[in-house]
């Protein structure tokens, strides 16, 4: 059943529209994704926590929702954005409507709303914290199209209180949501049930690999997994001794949410991590080890989320297309020279870094997803990279 909802906006812009799922009101910084599909793994990844994602692409839930393509245990952003949620889902995998499987976990869908006019609201005056809430009870005089283009006669200063709400939720600098995305406890990876993708080849080897937790998506440790390597995956607040005790070949810092800055106890284990073994960082990963190294972390205007984004690798010219979500970089005129780290990529929209290498020791990042679910398979090649380190450590 649908019920009338408004998003509001901390700066004054209300959208009227309909909510899928439960009551209330939730709050969150208010962010935008352009793929077009893969919207289940989206709403899946830890990085979204304290968010509320709104979609480009116009029509949603099209192919359903399934128990095989999340990538975590459960579904992680406050709430979502659509401009059309489709009724009917039509795919052999599907189970259930995307806006049910969210409703499981108490997270809102709001359609009907022009998603257009809220993208470019958000791309030209950057992103901000918004309230996604429920209106209960009857409006007079007001049919559907009435009240999704705003012209709902609402009582005296429903709005200005709406966006003062909106104005006070806790900036995403001001809470600890790598601790709530993280498992508590150390885990060994089991490779899931669902896997398009062609196998590469196993190494003989059979490297283990410390993954560090700080929101770790599924195919982070899946992409490893079926290259043959064993994966510990380890909590967030883990230490350096903890690391060395497991005796890992090799070591990958996992993507996560919010504020790089927070997450002050991984960037001590990887600062002292560093010359110890073969390193990978992808995401937030990359963010730790930039500030592990001394750079500075800023927040970008939008951030980047999508499917669509061009990097440029320095070193050889070649061009791929990334999957991406995050919304801080790190600062390239900030890396010390003394680090030994240099800029291996850039993004060729707005000419950030998104890319680190240590010019002697196994070390590099990327700020991109190489492990994709959603997007482009181009930047598999990065794991066997990694691998290839490992094995000739």
């Amino acid at each position: 059943m649908q019920h009338r909802a408004i998003l509001s906006l901390e700066t004054g812009e209300h959208f009227f529209g309909y909510a899928h799922g439960p009551g209330g009101e939730v709050g969150g910084e208010v962010v935008f994704n352009t793929s077009m599909t893969g919207y289940q793994e989206i709403t899946t990844d830890p990085s979204y926590r304290g968010q509320i994602v709104v979609l480009a692409y116009p029509l949603i839930n099209n192919y359903g929702a399934n128990r095989h393509d999340p990538e975590s245990r459960r579904p992680w952003l406050a709430g979502l954005v659509v401009r059309e949620h489709a009724e009917r889902a039509s795919n052999w995998r599907n189970q259930q409507p995307l806006s049910e499987f969210l409703s499981e976990f108490g997270i809102p869908v709001l359609s009907g709303i022009d998603t257009r006019r809220l993208v470019r609201i958000l791309r030209s005056g950057g992103v901000r914290k918004g309230l996604l809430s429920r209106v209960e009870g009857d409006v007079p005089d007001c049919d559907r199209f009435a009240w999704i283009t705003g012209r709902a006669i609402l009582p005296d200063g429903f709005l200005t209180d709406l966006q003062k709400r909106a104005a006070a939720v806790p900036a995403l600098s001001a809470q600890h949501l790598i601790e709530e995305v993280t498992y508590g406890r150390r885990y060994e990876f089991e490779s899931g049930p669902w896997d398009p993708w062609p196998a590469p080849e196993t190494r003989p080897s059979r490297p283990r690999i410390a993954l560090l937790d700080t929101g770790a998506k599924s195919n982070i440790a899946r992409s490893l997994a079926v290259r043959g390597c064993r994966i510990s995956v380890l909590p967030y607040g883990v230490s350096a001794a903890e690391v060395d005790a497991l005796r890992p070949d090799g070591v990958v810092l996992a993507n996560g949410p919010g504020d790089p800055e927070a997450a002050v106890r991984a960037v001590e284990t990887v600062g002292a991590l560093i010359e110890r073994y073969p390193l990978m960082g992808i995401c937030l990963g990359h963010q730790v080890l930039g500030l592990a190294i001394g750079a500075k972390t800023s927040r970008l205007k939008f951030g980047h989320r999508g499917s669509n984004h061009p990097v440029k690798e320095l070193a050889s010219g070649r061009v791929c297309i990334t999957a991406q979500n995050h919304g801080f970089q790190v600062e390239a005129e900030s890396i010390p020279e003394s680090s030994g780290f240099a800029v291996s990529h850039l993004n060729l929209n707005d000419g950030s870094v998104e890319g680190l290498a240590h010019r002697d020791l196994p070390v590099f990042s990327v700020q991109y997803h190489p492990e994709a679910a959603p997007g482009p398979q181009d930047n598999q090649h990065l794991f066997d990279r990694f691998l290839d380190l490992v094995e000739t450590r």
